[in-house]
This record gives C-alpha cells, structure tokens and sequence, in this order.
C-alpha cells in the first residue's frame, strides 16, 4: 500500500464519507454527562484511598 492510497483512504474515513460522521443514537449531552459522571466517580474512588494526606 502506498502513501498516496493511505492518505487518501484516511481523508474519506475522516470525513465519514459512508455514514455521515454521526450516528442518530448518541446524545452528544448524554455523552458527555455519562462521561463526566464516570469521571467523578473516579475522583470520589480515589479521594477515598487516600485518607492519609
């Protein structure tokens, strides 16, 4: 494979030339709201080992 064939099959994965890019079943609110309750989570977890400091 060639470096002008993989550069141009990279552009129509980038661009979503299939698909359109998104997909109807993610809420990019609920994406981001499930990841930032993951993330606080995490950060309840880990202030939670650490009691001695």
């Amino acid at each position: 494979m060639s470096l002008h064939s993989t550069a141009l099959n990279l552009v129509s994965l980038a661009e979503g030339a299939e698909h359109g890019g998104n997909h109807d079943s993610l809420n990019p609110y609920v994406t981001g709201g499930g990841a930032l309750l993951a993330l606080l989570l995490l950060l309840w977890i880990t202030t939670r080992f650490n009691r001695d400091r």
